[in-house]
Formats: structure tokens, C-alpha cells, sequence
């Protein structure tokens, strides 16, 4: 385990830094990351703190075996009216997002490339790299997944790299870069997908999720998509669905 491993006031967790990034760890043979066994990144949405997503890891009850990492994302910020600090992959335009807010329209994101994009995917690689090299993950034992702009940014380097993975997790995802991501997307055929949308989600449009589906499954990944009557979240029969998801793409490790 890295040696700047410091104690969290959350007993069962500790607080990493892999690559630069500041991370939480659960589970395993300790319920702290210790053992050898699989690990599922998690990465959070924009403007969330960097343990948003801790309580879900535990609701998902994986086998103990089972590593969770949950890197904060390397931007922080303020989005003000009394909140904490927010974190961000890449910064967003919030004034352009909430015009369209006001006005019921949701954002078309298909051809946009982020400016911030291919900064984060360099950083969220070298997180990765220290997560396998410190927790000995073993090769090809690793789910890669996240909730909104953590999701885009998982797909991004998903489809940019060759990095073995058992499994992509994408939680209210959406479609980005299409002109760029297409071509790419062969790579992954037979990989494992987990995806899951609200039908009246208002920030990412339903559609633009299913264009996503459609476009991963055409290229040959094995896609479970996991619809639901809601909005920007993750209820509680996505979080069964995808245990069932994670228990199937990670039981050889864990038997």
C-alpha cells in the first residue's frame, strides 16, 4: 500500500494519492484496499466532492475481496449559495447550461471536445497506473466506470487506450467527441459494458445515451443499458442491476 496512506474519520476508509490524485479506498481484506484482489474505479460527476460516491460503493455489497477507488477529480472549485467544495474534470460553461435550463432545452454535447478533456484522461492514466502498481491489481481485473462527467471522461480513456479492463461503468453518461470516438470504438469490441440513464434526465438528453449504446454495441462491445423513470442520478434499481453487473465481470477473481 502507498506509504501516504492516512487515516479517514469514516472508519473502513482510507485516503490515498495515486498519480497526483487524491483518492478514497474501501474493501478488500481489511475493508482499507488491503489484499490482491479486483478493483472498480469509480469516478464522481462535475461539481461533486471527491467521496460523492463512497456511500454508493458500500450500498453495491460486492465481495470483500472486492478493492473501491474513488479519485476526486483534480479542479476544485466554488459553485457558491453555501456550498462545499466542488470538483471538476474540466470546467464547464454553467451560465450556457443554465440558459439552457431556463429554457427547457437540453445541450446537444456530440461533437464537443472539451478543452480540459485530454488533460484529465492524462491524469486520470497516471492515477491508474500507481492504483494497479500500489494495489497489485491483477492484470485485467480492473472496472473503470463513473457517473456523469465521470462517465465521459471513464469512455474517453476507455476508448483512447489498450488498458485491459473487465468492465466499463457509465452512469448518466453521454455521447462527446463522436467524430473522434467512432473510429475508436472497434478497439473495444467484446468488452463489457454497463450503462444506465434517466428518461427525463434534464442536464444529458436520454437520447444522446442511447446514441451511445448504439454506437458501442455496433462495434461489438457487450452493452447491458439500464433505462429508468428519473432524472440526473442513480436510484436504487441501477445500483442492484450493476451489482449484478460487477459480481458477473469480477466472480472468477473473487471465487
Amino acid at each position: 500500500m502507498p506509504e501516504d496512506r492516512v487515516e479517514c474519520e469514516d472508519r473502513g476508509m482510507q485516503t490515498h494519492t495515486f498519480g497526483g490524485l487524491t483518492a478514497r479506498v474501501l474493501g478488500g481484506t481489511d475493508g482499507e484496499g488491503g489484499g490482491d484482489g479486483p478493483v472498480v474505479v469509480l469516478l464522481h460527476g462535475f461539481g461533486a466532492g471527491g467521496d460523492d460516491l463512497v456511500p454508493f460503493g458500500r450500498e453495491l455489497r460486492l465481495p470483500q475481496a472486492v478493492r473501491f477507488v474513488f479519485p476526486a477529480a483534480p479542479i476544485s472549485f466554488s459553485m457558491g449559495n453555501g456550498y462545499g467544495e466542488s470538483r471538476a474534470w474540466w470546467m464547464i460553461d454553467m451560465e450556457r447550461l443554465q440558459r439552457a435550463l431556463m429554457l427547457g432545452q437540453h445541450r446537444e454535447m456530440a461533437r464537443e471536445v472539451p478543452d480540459g478533456m485530454a488533460p484529465a484522461r492524462e491524469k486520470l492514466i497516471a492515477c491508474l497506473d500507481d492504483v494497479e502498481r500500489a494495489l497489485r491489481v491483477p492484470p485485467g481485473q480492473m472496472v473503470l466506470g463513473g457517473f456523469s462527467q465521470g462517465a465521459m471522461l471513464s469512455c474517453d480513456l476507455a476508448l483512447r487506450t489498450d488498458r485491459p479492463l473487465a468492465g466499463l461503468v457509465l452512469l448518466s453518461g453521454t455521447l462527446l467527441a463522436e467524430q473522434e470516438w467512432t473510429p475508436l470504438v472497434k478497439r473495444r469490441a467484446g468488452l463489457k459494458v454497463f450503462m444506465s440513464h434517466g428518461q427525463q434526465d434534464p442536464l444529458l438528453p436520454f437520447a444522446a445515451s442511447e446514441r451511445l449504446r448504439d454506437l458501442l454495441a455496433g462495434a461489438g462491445a457487450n452493452v447491458e443499458f439500464v433505462p429508468f423513470r428519473g432524472q440526473h442520478e442513480i436510484p436504487m434499481p441501477v445500483v442492484s442491476k450493476m451489482r449484478t453487473f460487477l459480481g458477473a465481470v469480477l466472480t472468477p477473481a473473487v471465487r
